[in-house]
Formats: structure tokens, sequence, C-alpha cells
């Protein structure tokens, strides 16, 4: 079980920090907090730079304006709700697990070729891989 309190109550850091660890550029890390700043820009959004997005991430300053968290919301693909306390910061939170897990090749190649397959059959397969996963010792939230 996890410290890290349920999406809705985390703070705007927190937040911030999650999507910059889930949502990322395909086969490399994280974007960084100039490339965020310089997307933002391009897009027409409000003028932010990237040592005020570390602050933000950082928890450093935590009173943003609307504008500039819909910018972030714009940038990482999410709904603006998601920074506020609410049932769609979990079911962000959710989908972004989600998403990350679909990075893994080998995931998404288990997941397209169980298309299709009864639920019964789907069921017997999640058995499978909820034990291989005690067997090597991951909790139920890792990936």
């Amino acid at each position: 079980m996890s410290d890290t309190p349920p999406a809705g109550r985390r703070s705007l850091a927190s937040k911030l920090d999650h999507l910059f660890e889930t949502v990322r550029p395909r086969d490399r890390g994280p974007y960084t907090h100039e490339e965020v700043a310089n997307e933002i820009a391009k897009r027409g959004g409000p003028t932010i730079s990237a040592s005020y997005i570390w602050s933000l991430r950082t928890g450093k300053k935590d009173n943003p304006t609307m504008r500039h968290l819909e910018a972030l919301a714009d940038f990482f693909g999410v709904p603006p709700s998601y920074f506020f306390a609410s049932e769609d910061s979990e079911r962000i939170e959710s989908e972004l697990e989600l998403l990350t897990a679909f990075r893994d090749a080998e995931v998404r190649g288990v997941a397209l070729r169980s298309s299709g397959l009864s639920t019964e059959t789907l069921q017997t397969i999640l058995g499978f891989v909820e034990r291989a996963r005690a067997l090597e010792g991951l909790s139920d939230k890792e990936g």
C-alpha cells in the first residue's frame, strides 16, 4: 500500500510532479521545465517561465493563476479540474497509470492479444498475472 494520499487530496506540487513523471515523450525521460514553458508559449498560452514551473512543481509556489493551470493542464492533456480536490483527480490518476503501463511494449502486446477473449478466459489470465506479480514481489500499484 502506498503512502501517497488519494489524488484529490494531494498538493498542487504533487499533482504537477506526477504529470511530469507519467506524461512524457515516448522513449525518454520527463519533459524539462524549459520544454513545457516553450510549448505553452508556442501554443499562445500565458507567459510562464521554466523557473516558475519548477517552483510550482517543488511547492515553492502554490498559488498560480487559473490561466497558468489551464495552460499546464492543456500541455499535459488533462482537464484543469485535475488540479483541484475532486473525483476528477482520482479518475485522471487512474487513467494516467494505465497510460504509463501501456508504454511498455510487452504490456501492450499482452493487452492487444487478449482482445476478443471471453470474460472467463480474461479472468483466468488476470489470475495468472496476479500470481506472477505476487511471485515477483510486485504490489498492486507498481508497474
